[in-house]
């Protein structure tokens, strides 16, 4: 049996090259381990107003890691997509994390803000939300 390895489709390569070279080094090995998909990378001032009233980012324009160019912050999911799934999201923000220790690169995931390992401390659970520590 052959193995396929997953790659990134058009659209996530698009916004995954909105993202500093750090987040974009990071997520081409984390597709060689967990199938994913990129669905934020840079927003404008547009889409993160809209983010914003929408309450899915607490974050007005300019004051988000997402309005940087290139963007400190990208937004990732594992595939297939079940946003109802939690563990789901856990365990790929392992691998994430995992991969991202290896190489050196210091992120923060949106599900335990503080870097802390208590996921029940947290006052807004953003599980597809990472974001660069420099």
């Amino acid at each position: 049996m052959e193995f396929l390895m997953a790659k990134f489709g058009k659209s996530s390569m698009i916004k995954l090259q909105t993202c500093h070279p750090k987040l974009q080094e990071l997520f081409h090995d984390v597709i060689q381990y967990i199938d994913c998909s990129i669905i934020c990378g840079h927003r404008g001032e547009a889409e993160q107003q809209a983010a914003f009233e929408m309450g899915t980012s607490r974050a007005q324009f300019g004051e988000s890691k997402h309005n940087l160019v290139p963007s400190m912050a990208v937004d990732a999911v594992p595939y297939p997509l079940n946003w109802g799934d939690k563990d789901s999201f856990v365990y790929f923000a392992g691998v994430v994390l995992g991969i991202a220790r290896a190489k050196g690169i210091k992120i923060k995931w949106g599900g335990d803000w503080n870097m802390n390992h208590n996921l029940k401390d947290q006052s807004l659970f953003d599980l597809p939300h990472f974001e660069l520590m420099e």
